[in-house]
């Protein structure tokens, strides 16, 4: 692999990095498809709404890759061959598949309706099935290949009112360790990866399908999603297995595995109003459950006053092996420099001590 700065990476025959983005339109696939794009990839986009598919087209040739626009609902999986099959014919091997497309609804899960569980397992759980199957049979034939899934805490612990998105999760986490397991098995190299997120102020809460009385928010703190478009970037080029993203979302998953109980009283007590804002919910909002909205929404949600730009957890994370290092090279220092210390004054010191002590222990002999 070489290396060639913002022209972009190359693979092979100086061939640029092809990438397949899904739910490429808007929120956090949008701000990865700018990061590739940064990076010269050329790049397959995948989503349901044109609108935002152009935008991110203009984008991404604006920086100096390629895109190809492919509106897709990834719940159907002959379409996501389809689309797979039609950007390795326009731009050669897929070296990198991320998958991000979801949806979800903010409900109590009695109100519920089996259509909202089938949509929302059907996008957000099978839709990863549906890609990472198609990218592995492609990438097999080459031995080669990055799969990035685009997961979350929510993976490992559940909140109130998103039953049918965290079920979801937890599904991908399955699914994914399982074909983990299979592809080590085969003595495959393809290099399947998880980033998972904390809230990330995207355009999904002006349009995610409500049944609550305020206005839906992320559960603070918030990121921007150039940090997880960053993560999943160097994810996708580094053989990390897991890489969790925020102080936040490594609270979440730890604290699942030692105090699920307490979290379960917790989140019953703060998980309704961390959810929603003081804004009133209008009864007639639209929602993309089963439609895209129209319009190109971009990456950002409302929330940019209260979002981070940076993660020092998810810098120190990917920087760990040259922290490590450091820290290894300062304990070296320390360790030397007390040695010469004591090589220098070994023979002086002790025999200056002793001296000292001799004196205080001598009696005060009484004169006359």
């Amino acid at each position: 692999m070489t290396h060639i700065g913002k022209k972009g990476r190359m693979r092979g025959h100086g061939r640029s990095e092809v990438v397949v983005v899904t739910g490429a339109s808007a929120g956090v696939g949008r701000a990865i498809v700018r990061e590739f794009a940064q990076h010269g990839a050329w790049i397959g986009l995948l989503a349901r709404g044109r609108d935002g598919l152009e935008g991110a087209r203009r984008e991404v040739e604006a920086a100096g890759g390629r895109a190809l626009v492919l509106p897709t609902d990834v719940s159907d999986a002959a379409q996501v061959e389809e689309t797979a099959a039609t950007v390795e014919r326009t731009f050669g091997p897929i070296d990198v598949w991320v998958n991000n497309a979801m949806a979800s609804v903010i409900s109590p899960a009695l109100e519920m309706t089996p259509e909202d569980y089938q949509r929302v397992t059907e996008v957000t759980y099978l839709g990863y099935v549906y890609g990472t199957l198609a990218a592995v049979r492609r990438m097999r034939q080459r031995n080669h290949g990055a799969i990035v899934q685009i997961g979350s805490a929510l993976a490992y612990r559940s909140i109130p009112l998103q039953s049918a998105y965290c079920a979801a999760k937890h599904a991908i986490q399955g699914f994914t360790d399982s074909l983990r397991s299979e592809l080590i098995h085969d003595g495959s190299d393809i290099h399947i990866t998880t980033v998972q997120l904390p809230a990330v102020n995207t355009p999904q809460f002006s349009w995610i399908k409500c049944r609550m009385p305020r206005h839906p928010q992320p559960v603070p703190p918030i990121f921007q999603p150039e940090v997880i478009a960053r993560a999943a970037y160097w994810a996708a080029h580094h053989r990390r297995r897991e890489l969790w993203i925020g102080s936040s979302a490594v609270k979440a998953i730890v604290g699942q595995k030692f105090i699920p109980g307490l979290l379960d009283h917790y989140l019953a007590w703060i998980g309704y109003g961390a959810q929603q804002t003081d804004e009133p919910l209008g009864p007639n909002r639209p929602n993309n459950l089963h439609s895209p909205l129209p319009g190109d929404h971009g990456a950002h949600g409302a929330f940019d006053r209260r979002a981070r730009s940076f993660s020092v957890q998810s810098w120190m994370d990917m920087n760990r092996d040259w922290l490590g290092l450091a820290g290894f090279g300062a304990v070296a220092w320390y360790l030397m420099a007390r040695w010469q210390r004591r090589q220098m004054f070994g023979d002086h010191q002790p025999h200056q001590a002793r001296s000292r002590q001799d004196g205080m222990r001598r009696p005060i002999r009484a004169s006359g």
